[in-house]
């Protein structure tokens, strides 16, 4: 019966030379560090006495496409979380805890100086915040992209648990994908940017450094650890809730999945009903928090309309 998967072989080897062509013609843009056994890659532009630490959504490396205009305002650090992008897997669970370690000492070994300016993007909002409780002196101001809060996560309706469970098993059969070449195959016709139109106002080397990391198998199933171990995150982040008079701005987008053929499977209301629960939670976290709406978004800001998360971060350090 096996040799019916004998076609796949060409195509499996054929992937596996263009990715290893592709590692020699694109080296990291930035700095691989060494955390003891893995490597992490750590992209800094900029100048400014506060720099902006961009931690991404789950299975994002958005910072890619919003590392330059932050860059004309102040330094800017974006990290691949191990797994993604040029960073090597991680042996350690993918949970917040281990995740919020990993990068202290990647800015220690880095020799990148506070105060920092948190950005966090969806999962990555909860990275930020439990850094931000461990290190507050190190941190000078919180901007949650479309955030996500532990009264949501934990308490998910039914429907969206099945969603879950669904994308966990779209991550595992994309990891097989990638290996046979096929994300590759559909990134080169284009898909990505017929399931999101808007990354279309980004450079096509901006869109590339992205839509290579989603060529790896290992960025897929990185997504779907993050996604296995976000329970035990939701768990680890409910220290971080009060943050005294710490300025944070909470960015919050007008819907979670814009409707549309893709989006047909999913209970959408119910997913908004969670967001904006999770949303009024979040406005709790100081007594220096700010709403900002992102009128025309998704929940994937940061390429709907990325000028609010760098108007944010503008607003964050002129208060400083």
């Amino acid at each position: 019966m096996y040799w019916r998967y004998l076609p796949l072989i060409p195509i499996a080897i054929a992937h596996l030379l263009l990715s290893l062509r592709e590692s020699q013609t694109l080296p990291p843009p930035g700095k691989l560090i060494d955390l003891g056994g893995y490597k992490i890659h750590l992209l800094v532009k900029g100048e400014g006495d506060t720099t902006v630490v961009l931690d991404h959504s789950l299975g994002g490396i958005e910072g890619y496409f919003l590392i330059d205009a932050i860059a004309a305002k102040t330094r800017v650090c974006i990290y691949d979380r191990p797994g993604y992008g040029w960073s090597e897997p991680s042996p350690k669970a993918r949970c917040s805890a281990d995740i919020v370690q990993e990068l202290d000492l990647l800015l220690t070994k880095a020799g990148i100086e506070p105060p920092y300016i948190l950005v966090g993007d969806s999962f990555g909002s909860y990275n930020v915040r439990l850094y931000a409780h461990q290190h507050p002196e190190k941190v000078q101001g919180i901007v949650l992209t479309d955030g996500l809060h532990e009264s949501g996560m934990l308490n998910l309706p039914p429907a969206v648990v099945a969603v879950k469970y669904l994308f966990i098993s779209g991550f595992m059969m994309s990891a097989f994908g990638s290996v046979l070449g096929i994300v590759r195959f559909l990134g080169i016709l284009g898909v990505l940017e017929m399931i999101k139109p808007e990354i279309r106002k980004f450079s096509p080397e901006q869109r590339q450094a992205v839509k290579r990391s989603f060529y790896r198998h290992r960025h897929w199933i990185t997504m779907a650890r993050e996604l296995i171990n976000l329970n035990k995150s939701s768990r680890q982040v409910k220290v971080a809730d009060n943050f005294a008079d710490l300025p944070i701005i909470s960015i919050e987008s007008q819907t979670f999945f814009k409707s549309s053929i893709f989006t047909l499977p999913f209970p959408l209301k119910a997913i908004d009903r969670l967001r904006d629960k999770m949303h009024h939670h979040l406005g709790l976290l100081s007594k220096n928090l700010t709403h900002i709406p992102a009128s025309n978004s998704s929940h994937f800001v940061w390429t709907d309309e990325p000028e609010i998360i760098v108007a944010a971060i503008a607003q964050l350090l002129n208060n400083s």
